[in-house]
């Protein structure tokens, strides 16, 4: 079976990890340190805190953002759950805001329109997470210049995105947002095994972002109540989480880190050839935008003129193991009992309904990708 994602992981890779294994500390060590300070260098951000996942690292940026009860947050349809839960973790509500039919991306003309009317109702949300769908960056200046007059905190979900770029910016360089969040789960540009991280440039968001992701605690004299009882003292200052990052996983990540830039020319190869390859198919290909530069984490095509579970089906039999994403958020259950239902964001729906992800990971060969391009062609045919 040829999987739609698979990691990457050589000898040097398991090499570090067994290195922190050998020494004393597993968490709390250097090694966190060290790998967020390489993701600022690799993405331009000034600041950068590593967490236990990307969701965790949501629900911080979230309250950073000051995120909390009779708030609002406002993201898109087309994504994983937990880009609309991290709010709702908060004590806010969630609302959601269209996507464009040709980046898969938020459509920041309903944006725009949404924004008026909020204003006009005087419900307008605290915060907007974006996500750069598939790794392919919304387009951020934009994004900014439109939410301006609002005073709406920026988020970028830049899970899918690491190794990708913005005009001439890497995705995560917070150039136009408040703070961005970045996934090490296995299948995305690099992997942790788990694992996420916060990027901002502000270093009142990054004092809160490290506050809320490690228990609230603090050993920061400036931060504390009164004076210090000695070196050995904490004091508990916020209501946390234990979001941290050990240090088996952040060396997983450094190793991994140093090879992001072969990972992600290897996928932006792979996605040429499908581009050329399945052009002359009944299918909807991935757009291509001048101010971007994909990291390529999905190559997502939609179907045209076939049912999508009976493709599916068939190139699983094949041994293709294609996949779907998203289901739209706003037609899980748990979101229909909050109100939401089918028909409020039709782009989001029909993209869903005739979307099929195919194989696309730096260590698929040309000849198992060409197996997938043989057997889309004889399903299609």
């Amino acid at each position: 079976m040829i999987f739609y994602g698979k990691h990457s992981v050589d000898e040097t890779d398991i090499e570090a990890v067994v290195e922190v294994l050998r020494h004393q500390f597993l968490t709390q060590g250097s090694v966190v340190p060290q790998f967020e300070e390489a993701l600022c260098q690799y993405t331009g951000a000034d600041y950068c805190t590593a967490v236990n996942s990307a969701t965790s690292g949501l629900h911080v940026a979230c309250l950073a953002a000051g995120v909390g009860s009779g708030d609002l947050v406002w993201t898109v349809p087309n994504s994983f759950v937990a880009s609309a839960n991290c709010a709702l973790f908060c004590g806010a509500s969630v609302d959601f805001v269209d996507i464009d039919k040709q980046s898969r991306n938020i459509s920041i003309s309903q944006l725009t329109a949404k924004l008026e009317n909020a204003k006009r109702l005087g419900k307008l949300p605290k915060a907007l997470i974006v996500v750069h769908f598939s790794g392919l960056s919304c387009d951020m200046q934009a994004i900014a210049e439109v939410i301006a007059p609002y005073e709406v905190v920026l988020i970028e979900d830049a899970a899918h995105a690491l190794g990708g770029q913005y005009q001439t910016e890497k995705i995560g360089s917070c150039q136009y947002s408040d703070m961005a969040v970045l996934s090490f789960h296995p299948v995305k540009s690099i992997t942790s095994a788990e694992g996420g991280a916060v990027l901002t440039n502000s270093s009142d968001y990054a004092e809160k972002i490290i506050l809320h992701a490690k228990h609230g605690v603090t050993r920061d004299p400036n931060l504390m109540q009164g004076e210090s009882h000695g070196p050995w003292y904490y004091q508990q200052v916020a209501l946390g989480y234990n979001y941290r990052l050990s240090d088996v996983h952040a060396a997983l990540g450094l190793s991994q880190l140093k090879k992001l830039d072969s990972f992600i020319a290897k996928r932006v190869e792979l996605a040429k050839v499908y581009q050329q390859a399945l052009a002359h198919l009944p299918l909807k290909l991935p757009s291509v935008e001048e101010f971007a530069n994909s990291a390529w984490h999905l190559y997502m095509v939609e179907l045209t003129h076939h049912s999508r579970k009976e493709v599916y089906q068939k190139l699983h039999e094949k041994g293709v193991g294609v996949n779907v994403h998203y289901i739209p958020i706003h037609l899980q259950p748990y979101y229909e009992n909050l109100g939401f239902q089918a028909g409020d964001f039709p782009n989001s729906e029909h993209f869903y309904e005739h979307a099929l992800t195919l194989p696309l990971y730096p260590t698929l060969t040309d000849a198992e990708q060409q197996s997938v391009i043989d057997a889309l062609i004889q399903v299609l045919s």
